[in-house]
């Protein structure tokens, strides 16, 4: 993952930072399109369709997908709280 950019976060979407270097960064770039083991996230929600599925990228199909997993993407239902799912969810609205 690069270097986050110096873009102003609320407490909310920090801890879905964290969140997200914790359990989604080893195989998902936040900054990058580029593909590591999963796709790249840099505008996620700027895009009409996810970038593997063609899926309509919204909160729920993203909750979803990270919820329930998807191909080897494990899920995260039984890891994450809704708390720290609302959390992740804003920090991926920054992307």
């Amino acid at each position: 993952m690069r270097k986050d950019p110096n873009i102003p976060l609320d407490p909310q979407q920090t801890r879905g930072r964290i969140i997200f270097r914790r359990s989604c960064a080893i195989c998902h770039d936040a900054y990058s399109t580029s593909p590591q083991q999963g796709p790249g996230l840099e505008g996620l929600f700027k895009n009409k369709y996810l970038p593997a599925s063609g899926a309509p990228a919204n909160d729920e199909r993203v909750r979803e997908v990270i919820q329930s997993g998807r191909r080897t993407m494990p899920a995260f239902s039984n890891l994450l709280d809704d708390q720290q799912m609302d959390d992740l969810m804003a920090f991926l609205h920054t992307l």
